[in-house]
């Protein structure tokens, strides 16, 4: 209310109890006049006031009454301007609230609210509720955001899968697709792929096979030793290396665009079953995040296992081929041999009638083969220089007139004699595999041939030693069948015939399929096959035989009709003549990570279907939380009356009351306790309760201290009589009836108290 309408008004209440006051002397002068003689006029109003002195008292109201006129005026403007105010305050908390539920409904949840008070209960609710719908969505983004990872994951397993199964018959190409759909996959910048090469195992070292940077393909070559550098520390510690800070020399590929320093490295080891392949390094302008350093680990175990089988079937291929190779040198050499023992033969039952020929034919077999003569006994009659050279003499001083024994390892001599025992009794020839050792005590192989010469009377004169050096070649062999065993231990192997029957297998293709020998025997290719499959392999069978390779996976059944994968080789040999002899087959077993990925791909399905679920949940908690935003509203509308009525009720009591909370704060001061201690409300409220009891009251009333002190207990439920002072300092008798209520961990008290009076009459 304005100045002017407040003094408009105090001038209406005043002039209202003037003409209020001056009805009673004039009444009191009318009906004197009416009861007397005296006529009416100055005079004769003197007269009556000087008669009856009454009038003077009388004459007085006026001024009493306008007086109290100008103070209920006064009184009254000041209710209304604190009504006014107050209402005014409300209005503005109930439009703060309302705001903030509005932006709430739009979905604003970092709106901030500020209490309006340690009552605003309502507000304390809405805030409330807002953390809720925080840590709601909160959740829900986390919840979103593992499910993105998730299905990252498995896309990029179920991809990298199908690279390693397309890509596994070429170590470069595979190399540089691993590298590239990293690359692109994570969003890195440059990477390469380092293979061990373990072929010299005096020498093993890392090759750079691919190199990939600014989604170009680099060409580099790059060796790296054990322990030298990031790379060789992870080769050793066989251990993944993440780190944040490289050194400005590190990485030297750049882009067409200039240099850079990458921010995040990762180098990821390639291991399988314990065992080290080559090594992964690729760099980042961002940091890797921990969930693709675990998805790379992963792909890493798998990426190891192709290069493992692939090493073994390039391997594998290569020992059949110089096995291949070297069959047919021996088989040449046997040949050959044969031939020039045939020729020997001859040449000896010739001998006799030949004599002239036999220096020129002796001549021409020391230039060809390693020669040397023994008598029965063992002892050294001759040797050529072929002889001697390759068994390190240096002349034929060295060994005339020596055992035989000499040139024998000890391991060997026992079968050896059996048969020079043999020889020297005029029994047959000896042809075959002969191992002598050197006067250095190496081993020398030959293709050896002892024949006895006899006498005119039969007997036997010497016994003359024939040979080849197949020293090589014998090393070669035995090698190759070492390889070929390693290959049995760790590879299933079996050989069928080009119409599927099968020829020959390893243990371990008989321990996984669950047959014994004889059970095998009698089996085909085909009968490993599942008829459903069974159309589409023939076709494959038959381009082998035709003499084109096949490698990939294949699906067989055991004995007990168990599912197993394999991935292998079909591979056709082909005899002298160029036909296909045999098909051999060399595999590894891979049925777990093949249900792996069928696993994989199964997860990935039920994610898209639980991400469908997810999403109609979410349309469905939407609507939901748009009928509570409704609901609420309603709610806080029937709220904000019942607490305005409750307030009004409260206000308007004849009673003084008076509420408290926990601490001892004064929270509501209604009208009547303003009247009985003469305090204003603007005074109390927030202040401390001890303000409206007197020091003495505190100490020495039981009933004051405990309602005063925060940490007493309340004498609740009990009319007490208690004496408070009012502002003039006056003693007030008053009774006092204190309430308690307690919302959730806050607690309130209410006090109603009663004026009491004494009439004396």
């Amino acid at each position: 209310m304005n100045n002017i309408n407040s003094k408009e008004l105090i001038l209406k209440y005043t002039m209202g109890g003037l003409i209020l006051g001056l009805f009673f002397p004039i009444l009191a002068l009318i009906i004197d006049f009416s009861i007397t003689d005296i006529s009416f006029s100055f005079s004769g109003i003197a007269q009556i006031i000087k008669e009856n002195p009454i009038h003077w008292i009388i004459g007085s109201a006026p001024f009493i009454i306008v007086f109290f006129a100008y103070l209920t005026g006064k009184t009254l403007i000041k209710n209304a301007e604190q009504s006014k105010k107050s209402l005014k305050s409300e209005l503005q908390k109930s439009k703060k609230i309302l705001n903030f539920v509005q932006k709430l409904i739009n979905n604003e949840i970092d709106a901030e609210y500020e209490l309006q008070g340690n009552n605003d209960e309502l507000g304390k609710s809405i805030v409330n509720l807002r953390d809720n719908l925080k840590k709601n969505k909160e959740k829900d983004i986390l919840r979103r955001k593992e499910d993105e990872q998730h299905n990252w994951i498995s896309e990029g397993l179920a991809k990298f899968g199908e690279i390693l199964r397309s890509d596994n018959n070429n170590m470069e190409e595979l190399s540089y697709n691993i590298i590239s759909n990293f690359l692109k996959y994570l969003d890195a910048n440059q990477g390469g792929f380092f293979i061990l090469n373990d072929n010299n195992k005096d020498d093993k070292h890392f090759e750079l096979t691919a190199c990939y940077a600014y989604d170009r393909k680099k060409f580099c070559d790059k060796r790296i030793e054990w322990g030298e550098g990031l790379t060789g520390t992870c080769a050793l510690e066989k251990q993944t290396i993440h780190i944040t800070e490289i050194p400005d020399s590190y990485i030297n590929i750049t882009s067409g665009l200039g240099k850079a320093n990458p921010r995040s490295l990762l180098i990821i080891p390639l291991i399988f079953n314990d065992e080290l392949y080559g090594i992964i390094e690729m760099a980042s302008f961002k940091k890797f995040e921990k969930f693709e350093i675990e998805f790379v680990e992963k792909v890493a175990e798998s990426i190891a296992s192709t290069i493992s089988t692939v090493k073994i079937n390039l391997r594998t291929a290569q020992l059949l081929k110089e096995s291949q190779e070297q069959a047919e040198a021996l088989a040449a050499q046997e040949e050959e041999m044969r031939q020039n023992m045939e020729e020997l033969q001859v040449t000896q039952e010739e001998a006799a009638r030949q004599a002239e020929k036999f220096s020129s034919f002796t001549n021409s077999v020391n230039h060809t083969l390693i020669r040397a003569e023994y008598y029965t006994d063992g002892t050294l009659l001759y040797a050529n220089t072929k002889f001697l050279n390759k068994l390190g003499y240096s002349g034929i001083s060295e060994i005339e007139g020596k055992h035989i024994s000499i040139f024998i390892n000890k391991k060997d001599k026992e079968w050896f004699f059996k048969i020079w025992d043999g020889l020297a009794k005029g029994g047959k020839h000896f042809e075959g595999d002969m191992k002598h050792v050197t006067k250095q005590g190496q081993d020398l192989w030959t293709m050896a041939n002892y024949t006895c010469v006899r006498k005119d009377d039969g007997s036997v004169e010497k016994i003359l030693f024939l040979a080849i050096d197949t020293t090589e070649q014998k090393k070669q062999s035995l090698d190759y069948q070492g390889q070929i065993d390693a290959l049995n231990r760790s590879s299933l192997k079996a050989e069928f015939a080009p119409n599927g029957e099968i020829l020959n297998c390893n243990d371990l293709f008989i321990e996984t399929m669950g047959y014994t020998m004889d059970e095998i025997n009698n089996k085909s290719v085909f009968d490993f096959i599942d008829i459903i499959e069974l159309q589409n392999f023939k076709k494959i069978w038959e381009r082998v035989t035709k003499g084109v390779p096949f490698q990939g996976q294949v699906k067989n059944l055991t004995k007990s009709d168990e599912e197993k994968w394999f991935r292998g080789t079909y591979t056709a040999v082909n005899d002298m003549y160029g036909d296909v002899a045999k098909i051999i087959y060399i595999a590894n077993e891979i049925t777990k990570e093949k249900l792996m990925e069928i696993e994989t791909g199964k997860q990935t399905e039920q994610l898209k279907i639980q991400e469908e679920k997810l999403r109609l949940s979410g349309m469905e908690l939407s609507k939901k939380l748009e009928k509570a935003k409704e609901e609420m509203k309603l709610q806080f509308k029937e709220t904000e009356k019942i607490k305005i009525r409750n307030e009004r009720t409260l206000e308007g009591a004849l009673d003084a009351i008076i509420t408290i909370n926990q601490n001892g704060t004064i929270e509501f001061f209604n009208k009547a306790a303003e009247e009985l201690w003469g305090k204003q409300r603007e005074e109390v409220l927030g202040k401390n309760v001890k303000i409206l009891f007197s020091e003495e009251a505190q100490k020495e009333d039981e009933f004051v201290s405990s309602y005063v002190e925060p940490e007493k207990n309340k004498i609740i439920g009990q009319r007490k009589e208690v004496n408070i002072k009012n502002k003039e300092g006056e003693d007030v008798p008053v009774l006092f009836l204190l309430s308690e209520a307690k919302v959730e961990d806050e607690h309130t008290f209410t006090a109603f108290i009663q004026n009491i009076e004494v009439e004396l009459f």
